[in-house]
């Protein structure tokens, strides 16, 4: 893998169990994202988008083919292994959030930096709650938060530790279009600011024009 490629997947397929025999989720795709790149993920319901992203976070295992992380083969690693290296150097943004709701929006924010052993985590997350218009609700919690703020929160959260890759679930599928709007807008202010790579799976073509590449997916395959 070249030193400016950040992710690679390597005939990456996924297959699960059905009551009618195996199924594949995910079908023999290859693709290279460089750094810094933002690229989208786009294809109707179904067509597997959010599991490769799982597959290329390392949040999954494909059943065959292989997928390379900051220059780590991601498959050849054990679960622990694929944590250690998701916490140095990936971030996720999720529709749903996904906001520990015994936390604070602080604690929230600093905890892949705490993951990281940062000295400097309540520092760097009370600035990052501030770039992102929450510098006065550090203390409130997710329930006391809207959607939107919600959202804030978790952006804070993926880009804090400046990730090598940034990767969004539907990130304003939660949202009305106003505040998914100004959600898009800040995700790629931040992501400029801290020169991540951005992968992104969306319905919203307006979002995915956004990105300088469009892969597109159908029944587990890019088209």
């Amino acid at each position: 893998m070249t030193r400016d490629i950040v992710l690679q997947a390597e005939r990456v397929s996924r297959e699960v169990s059905s009551p009618e025999g195996p199924l594949t989720i995910v079908k023999d795709v290859s693709f290279a994202v460089g750094a810094r790149e933002t690229v989208a993920i786009v294809g109707p319901s179904g067509a597997g988008k959010s599991t490769l992203l799982a597959l290329l976070a390392g949040l999954d295992t494909p059943s065959s083919g292989r997928v390379w992380l900051a220059g780590t083969d991601l498959t050849a690693l054990d679960e622990d292994g694929r944590a250690r290296l998701r916490a140095a150097h990936v971030g996720f943004v999720f529709q749903a959030f996904h906001l520990v709701p015994a936390l604070t929006a602080l604690e929230n924010v600093m905890l892949p930096l705490e993951l990281q052993g940062r000295g400097d985590a309540r520092a760097r997350a009370r600035d990052m709650l501030a770039r992102v218009g929450l510098g006065a609700r550090v203390e409130h919690y997710p329930r006391q938060l809207s959607g939107g703020e919600q959202q804030r929160v978790a952006m804070a959260r993926a880009a804090v530790a400046r990730p090598a890759v940034l990767f969004a679930d539907e990130p304003t599928g939660n949202l009305d279009s106003v505040t998914g709007e100004r959600i898009i807008e800040l995700l790629f202010a931040l992501n400029g600011e801290s020169q991540t790579t951005l992968v992104l799976v969306t319905h919203d073509r307006a979002l995915a024009a956004r990105c300088t590449r469009i892969l597109s997916m159908d029944g587990g395959a890019l088209v």
